[in-house]
């Protein structure tokens, strides 16, 4: 059985239409739906703006990342 995680809090779902239906109040717009990362499960997860990394993409995205675009974002994993 195959795990799914939305790429900007970690949530993970057995289905992908499941995840991507939920809404999710932290999403970056502010309003939006669970959004899938399309990587491969690892061991650890990088960030793709600054390279830290974490054993869990929940534990990666719910971190702030000096780096990111917008300057106040959190980490995002890289694929």
């Amino acid at each position: 059985m195959s795990n799914y995680y939305c790429k900007y809090c970690g949530h993970k779902s057995s289905a992908i239409s499941t995840l991507t239906a939920q809404s999710y109040s932290k999403h970056p717009d502010g309003r939006g739906k669970h959004a899938l990362y399309e990587g491969s499960e690892k061991a650890k997860y990088s960030c793709r703006f600054c390279g830290h990394s974490s054993g869990s993409i929940a534990t990666l995205t719910a971190q702030s990342c000096a780096r990111h675009p917008d300057g106040k974002g959190k980490h995002q994993p890289a694929l």
